[in-house]
């Protein structure tokens, strides 16, 4: 049965700069410390971490981005997970509310901490430079 994994964190910076580090080939890059190929338009493929694979299905600047999600380690039966990151902005900064659904049960547990470890850490040391 697939799971969903639901976080929210804030962060000390404004919405679109945050939208725009998840979308941005060069960003993402460089505040994860893998390759990635991402783009900001709606329908394009993307890959990060040596590890995802997935879709842009809908991009809201600023605010919202939805995305088919996959590991390279899933079986090939396994349907792609939805991805949705939320940004809200709040006094002096950006609730980000994550919502990854459709995650197949043996694989919840190591992206929960995956998304600390491999995203928001990196993420808010990344912000503080």
């Amino acid at each position: 049965m697939p799971s969903t994994i639901r976080q929210s964190l804030f962060f000390a910076e404004k919405p679109s700069k945050l939208y725009a580090a998840f979308l941005d080939s060069a960003a993402h890059s460089d505040f994860t410390g893998c390759p990635t190929r991402i783009s900001a338009k709606p329908g394009a493929a993307f890959r990060a971490m040596d590890y995802i694979t997935g879709k842009n299905l809908q991009l809201v600047r600023g605010k919202q981005i939805v995305q088919s999600w996959r590991g390279d380690d899933w079986k090939a039966s396994d349907p792609d997970s939805l991805f949705i990151l939320n940004f809200g902005a709040e006094k002096n900064g950006t609730r980000l509310e994550m919502i990854h659904a459709g995650v197949p049960d043996r694989h919840k547990k190591s992206l929960a901490s995956g998304w600390h470890e491999h995203y928001w850490r990196p993420l808010k040391a990344w912000l503080a430079r």
